[in-house]
């Protein structure tokens, strides 16, 4: 497939002579942001209806539900719900509240089953949220029941993930939303042939952009992890596109140092890479040398100072790695570790007091600097959202 954008060795190259420089890629201009965005109630209910009522996210990759009757639930910034496999290999996902009397169906975070039950007076779904049983309907009285099957959610499959859009009312359609360059990069990665092997989730006192933020900074690696990550990447130097709600950006790992003062000729230096792609509006996937990390942030339902981090690690089939089963298992035990106690240790601490900071009375107005360019970009499109009526 053709290269979307500029080709993969160039944009390391360009990052390269960042690098001799003391320079990266840059925005257009600082922005200015208040505290208020991460502490106020109706601007966090904005958020949840006019970005995650409205546009594609992803809520995880296909090879976590495999079988038709695979589910698992999930607690959205609208709607519980249950995403569940179909019998026709398609994905659904249902509101979790019976159609009775607003009880929740299934209580279970994952499993497989025929039909959801309630389990307060046992009416029964489909699969397909169809409303199957309705227990001593001799008594019951006259109910529509092509009325009473369990509300949908718009989702779709593409690029191994499963996308919903948080609002029953709305439409979706990914590909339009990725936009031809994004949409054309993720099929590249070939996603769909690989599988999550592990899941980490995380419930933080920190509103969800401050969250996004931090993992879509290159500036902050030299400071907040000087003893882990900042011993491997390079700070504050990125090469970057911007593909509208989108991006794509390059960190350089310090084994290319080696090539700052020779040249490389025309030998690929990827393997001295980290590249990343924001997908708008809540998820960051870092393409790592024999793996991909998922990094998706969600809203609370109504508090503005808490969110839901995931991390999935997207990985190989054990099958296509050539590995045994004790040493894939393994690595991705390994990597998991390494990357939740960094996550522990250093990055939430720091997002934890910057939420209880933006709470101050007087708390001043910030910042985003030119250099800090994903992270604006991010801005940038969110307030494109929330903005549109």
């Amino acid at each position: 497939m053709t290269e979307v954008g500029a080709p993969r060795e160039e944009r390391i190259r360009r990052a390269l002579d960042h690098l001799r420089n003391d320079t990266t890629d840059e925005f257009e201009h600082l922005t200015w942001f208040e505290p208020v965005e991460f502490t106020d109630p109706e601007i966090a209910k904005r958020e949840r209806d006019r970005v995650f009522g409205r546009v594609p996210t992803i809520v995880a990759h296909g090879s976590e539900i495999p079988r038709a009757g695979d589910f698992f639930t999930l607690q959205l910034p609208r709607n519980n719900v249950i995403v569940v496999r179909q019998r026709d290999g398609s994905v659904k996902t249902l509101v979790n509240q019976c159609r009775h009397r607003g009880a929740m169906v299934e209580k279970e975070e994952k499993g497989r089953c025929r039909l959801f039950s309630c389990p307060y007076h046992r009416w029964s779904y489909d699969t397909d949220g169809t409303l199957r049983t309705i227990t001593r309907d001799n008594t019951f009285g006259d109910a529509d029941r092509s009325e009473r099957n369990l509300v949908q959610l718009p989702t779709e499959e593409r690029h191994g993930f499963i996308w919903v859009v948080d609002d029953a009312n709305a439409t979706i359609d990914v590909a339009d939303w990725l936009g031809r360059d994004m949409d054309d990069i993720l099929s590249s990665q070939d996603l769909g042939t690989k599988v999550t092997t592990r899941v980490q989730v995380f419930e933080e006192p920190v509103n969800w952009k401050l969250m996004q933020d931090a993992f879509l900074d290159g500036y902050h690696i030299q400071y907040a992890h000087p003893n882990t990550a900042a011993k491997h990447i390079h700070t504050n130097v990125m090469a970057f596109e911007d593909f509208g709600h989108h991006c794509r950006f390059m960190n350089l790992r310090k084994t290319i140092d080696r090539w700052i003062e020779e040249d490389p000729g025309d030998r690929s230096l990827a393997e001295h890479t980290t590249e990343t792609y924001f997908i708008g509006p809540n998820s960051t996937l870092l393409r790592q040398p024999d793996h991909y990390q998922l990094l998706t942030f969600r809203p609370h339902p109504s508090d503005p100072q808490q969110c839901r981090m995931e991390i999935r690690l997207v990985c190989p089939t054990l099958e296509d790695s050539g590995m045994t089963e004790e040493r894939w298992n393994r690595i991705w035990d390994k990597n998991v570790e390494i990357l939740v106690a960094v996550l522990h240790n250093e990055d939430f601490p720091i997002l934890r007091d910057s939420q209880r900071a933006m709470t101050s009375a007087n708390a001043g107005n910030m910042l985003l600097g030119r250099n800090e360019v994903a992270n604006q970009v991010f801005r940038r499109e969110i307030q494109t959202l929330v903005s549109e009526n």
